[in-house]
């Protein structure tokens, strides 16, 4: 295994991890998260089990659907995606869940901010570490490919569609959510210019 890939898979575990500690402080933030996780929440709120678990066994079902569609979408960075993501998020949550202070609208705000910024981080470096998509991104990329439409309008779509069901499902659904939908991709697009890709090219720079 040469450097590269070594450093595309610890990109890819690292971008998950922090992508989970991200989710975390937008559920104590208590101001919306990500509009696929308004949608996995509003379920998971109806079950017995853990989201971690929840989470493992709904995108295992998404996987099965996507490998029938495009198995090209499916790569090692889809599993660590499934079985890491939500069991960090567990943690995450539980974790700030038991700090005193995240009642006050500072404090809220301040996660929400920090939150944004990590997940922005982690997409970012989970996405140049390009070792597959997770369920969700494989999605609107199939639909997108397979109708011919221009992807920025079926994810936009797709997000409100999420969001909205997760909502109607009792999931929190505000500002971070609204945000993350609209303004991530400016922000991704930074740490992939000035992180991620330097990351994983080193000096040579992206070929």
């Amino acid at each position: 295994m040469n450097s590269e890939k070594k450093r595309r898979i610890v990109m890819t575990v690292v971008g998950v991890i922090v992508s989970g500690l991200a989710i975390g402080m937008f559920n104590a933030s208590a101001f919306g998260m990500d509009c696929f996780q308004v949608f996995v929440h509003g379920l998971w709120m109806h079950t017995p089990i853990s989201f971690g678990t929840f989470y493992m066994l709904f995108n295992l079902l998404m996987l099965v659907a996507i490998f029938f569609v495009d198995r090209s979408k499916i790569g090692l960075g889809t599993f660590i995606n499934i079985f890491l993501l939500g069991y960090v998020v567990d943690f995450s949550s539980w974790l700030w869940n038991r700090v005193p202070f995240t009642e006050t609208i500072l404090t809220r705000a301040v996660l929400l901010g920090a939150g944004v910024l990590l997940l922005c981080l982690s997409s970012s470096l989970y996405y140049v570490g390009d070792l597959g998509v997770s369920t969700y991104d494989a999605v609107a990329l199939c639909i997108s490919e397979k109708k011919k439409w221009k992807f920025f309008i079926v994810r936009v779509v797709c997000d409100l569609t999420v969001a909205l069901s997760g909502f109607a499902l009792g999931a929190v659904l505000g500002i971070g959510t609204v945000v993350t939908a609209f303004g991530m991709g400016p922000m991704i697009s930074f740490f992939n210019v000035h992180m991620s890709e330097p990351l994983r090219y080193g000096k040579a720079g992206k070929p």
